[in-house]
């Protein structure tokens, strides 16, 4: 029998292009496509398929919904594989998809979708339960373990990774919360709770955030 896939992208040129590079396979089926979150669970629940191939960024934020999506596969429907397709090779997104078990995961980076070969075997790979991650996905893995075990930055979640990258950008909390689609209420939250993780706990708010911004800048080589 074929393997069933559903591709979500919300781009709608690459979503045809993935769907015309694994049209290509006799025993591949996608039986649905869609362009955001709501859609691709939606979409699983209808179809039941056995493949899911995501982008890693689609409404309604446009920051994690890959991820999202197979962390709650995981629970709802924990024998539907996904491969999650990104334009970067970003430990903070392979970091969560992976720990939960790499069985039935892959990573892989969108210039794969070029190679059909490559594509339908990690659709097969991870229909079987196994795992695909792209080479430079695991160098930058590799990379980013190294470094976490001497900076700071390690006891942070990603989110607030993404805030204080922000915000080592120069931009006001407004500037910060439009970028990220959060509420101002929600960045002040997240900078509240990344301070004392970086042991910025006593000085005045001013201070600790340039302090976190030298932080960030220090470990990603900035000056």
């Amino acid at each position: 029998m074929a393997i069933r896939i559903v591709i979500a992208e919300d781009s709608f040129l690459v979503r045809e292009g993935v769907r015309r590079v694994l049209d290509l396979q006799e025993d591949l089926e996608v039986v649905a496509t869609c362009g955001d979150l709501p859609g691709l669970l939606a979409a699983v629940g209808d179809h039941t398929p056995d493949v899911v191939l995501t982008d890693i960024r689609m409404p309604p934020t446009s920051t994690d919904e890959g991820i999202q999506a197979a962390t709650t596969l995981q629970r709802t429907h924990p024998g539907v594989g996904v491969v999650v397709l990104s334009q970067f090779a970003e430990p903070a997104y392979a970091t969560p998809l992976l720990s939960g078990g790499s069985s039935g995961r892959a990573y892989l980076l969108k210039e794969r979708v070029g190679d059909p070969g490559a594509l339908a075997e990690a659709v097969r790979a991870v229909a079987r339960g196994g795992s695909v991650i792209d080479p430079l996905v695991v160098e930058a893995l590799v990379a980013d373990n190294v470094l976490a075990r001497s900076s700071p930055l390690a006891a942070l979640t990603p989110r607030e990774r993404d805030v204080l990258a922000h915000i080592a950008q120069g931009k006001s909390n407004a500037a910060v919360a439009a970028s990220l689609f959060l509420t101002e209420r929600a960045v002040e939250k997240h900078i509240n709770a990344l301070f004392p993780k970086l042991g910025l706990g006593n000085e005045p708010d001013l201070n600790r955030r340039v302090m976190a911004v030298l932080l960030y800048l220090s470990a990603h080589g900035g000056s």
